[in-house]
């Protein structure tokens, strides 16, 4: 790239520095759960506006999108930015009537889009490019509430727990070639690219019931809920060693809760690939059901996707080291091996087109804790726009060559979005795991 164009990209941004550190602190203190971020998606929509962007509401949920285009034609790149919080009480910034607090980073993402929206519309941006970018502001990445989604669900106004997940079905991701967000971060430098992807993951609810008695005068005529749940808790705990290393499985148990009649456990599967979630959630209905069978309880079990495992494209991410390199050049960035059992529905997307999930640092503490703060908002703000800014203009630049290379060298795990789904609604399923016969004898239903 061009000097002169380098440092036209980079002014660009910096001239809306105070646009974004305003949009930063005023997100951190009005942070919202997923499918609630109404004040953070009416204070964006504002500022996207304000810029002269034309945009399309999701309505029914928050978010939105909007379109830059060039003016010639040539490959979309669709640009993501987050808006959702975690609900963390202990958190000292939390708010007060909701406990949420951006203990993720995901504010500074909305920020940065801003800003990146603010820069796009800078005179001579265009000059040079080709194609155009899908500006997109997404509810929903944190999977918390879970009871909350599930009535959404149910009346109709959701069918994916996971913001991108329900953009991509409502076809707002329609006529996308390729796909990137920057998640903040922490620690050396401005940049990083540790993962070349993450698993995915499935959750599982899982109903013991018992059968009510006296427990003094017969308890032999009763069946414990609670006995049946940690008799279950047992046997998945055993089934860890099992778990193959190179799957990246993660086994993980919550929201513990009911009385000797019924209880209730929240049970999340991870693995580096569908096949290995589908292969490890039979054993585990084999374990639950084997467990509340042995002491004559009742289970059913409700399971819902979570996301699809993120693959990172190889040739997608080099684009960005070029453009943290660009940017940084004293911590230089390339794209790791490593795998992540951590998950994101950027995983979805990234199932059907090119797309990467790199990071850009600025945070202190450790994500998800009650001791994350932003360290850095010129870090984790105004280079991370910084860096999209670059990114866009490597791939668009020369009849956006680089872009072409990458599309032709794509190979989609999915053809389509209605074959991705396919997969994915098979997940959900309601059902009981254990049958009595007449005969008194049981069947188990796994």
């Amino acid at each position: 790239m061009e000097t002169s164009r380098f440092e036209k990209i980079c002014k660009a941004v910096e001239a809306n520095r105070r646009l974004i550190f305003t949009a930063h602190d005023y997100i951190w203190e009005h942070a919202e759960s997923g499918f609630k971020e109404w004040e953070t998606t009416a204070y964006l929509e504002k500022g996207f506006e304000s810029l002269g962007y034309e945009l399309h509401r999701a309505g029914d949920i928050p978010g939105f999108y909007t379109d830059w285009d060039t003016g010639k034609p040539g490959p979309k790149i669709l640009v993501i930015g987050e808006m959702d919080s975690l609900i963390i009480p202990q958190h000292p910034a939390a708010r007060k009537d909701t406990s949420c607090v951006h203990a993720c980073g995901h504010h500074a993402q909305s920020a940065a889009l801003l800003g990146l929206a603010a820069a796009l519309q800078t005179d001579g941006i265009k000059d040079g490019l080709c194609g155009s970018v899908r500006l997109m502001a997404v509810p929903a990445e944190e999977l918390t509430e879970l009871e909350y989604r599930e009535t959404l669900r149910a009346k109709g106004t959701i069918r994916y727990f996971g913001g991108k997940q329900e953009f991509l079905r409502r076809g707002y991701m329609d006529g996308v070639d390729m796909a990137f967000m920057v998640h903040t971060s922490y620690g050396d430098g401005s940049f990083e690219f540790p993962n070349r992807g993450d698993d995915g993951f499935l959750i599982k609810t899982i109903e013991f019931i018992g059968k009510a008695t006296h427990a003094g005068i017969s308890p032999h005529l009763g069946v414990n809920a609670l006995l049946a749940q940690q008799l279950a808790i047992s046997a998945m705990n055993a089934l860890r060693e099992t778990f193959i290393e190179e799957d990246y499985a993660r086994l993980q148990l919550g929201n513990i809760n009911g009385d000797s009649l019924s209880c209730r456990l929240d049970v999340k599967i991870r693995a580096a690939t569908i096949e290995k979630i589908n292969r490890i959630n039979a054993q585990v209905n084999r374990a639950v059901a084997g467990a509340a069978a042995s002491i004559g309880a009742e289970v059913r079990i409700s399971d819902r996707p979570g996301y699809m495992p993120l693959y990172n494209d190889r040739l997608l991410g080099d684009v960005f080291c070029a453009a943290a390199n660009l940017l940084d050049p004293d911590h230089p960035v390339k794209m790791g091996d490593d795998w992540s059992a951590g998950c994101t529905d950027m995983g979805d997307i990234s199932e059907l087109i090119p797309s990467i999930h790199p990071y850009c640092m600025g945070a202190g503490g450790r994500a998800h804790t009650a001791e994350y703060y932003i360290e850095s908002v010129e870090k984790a703000c105004v280079m991370s726009a910084k860096s999209q800014m670059v990114m866009l203009q490597l791939l668009l630049e020369n009849n956006a060559e680089k872009a072409r290379f990458i599309l032709d060298a794509k190979q989609p795990k999915f053809k389509s979005k209605e074959d991705l789904f396919s997969v994915i609604d098979r997940m959900a399923v309601d059902r009981d795991l254990i049958d009595t016969n007449e005969n008194g004898s049981i069947t188990l239903k796994i």
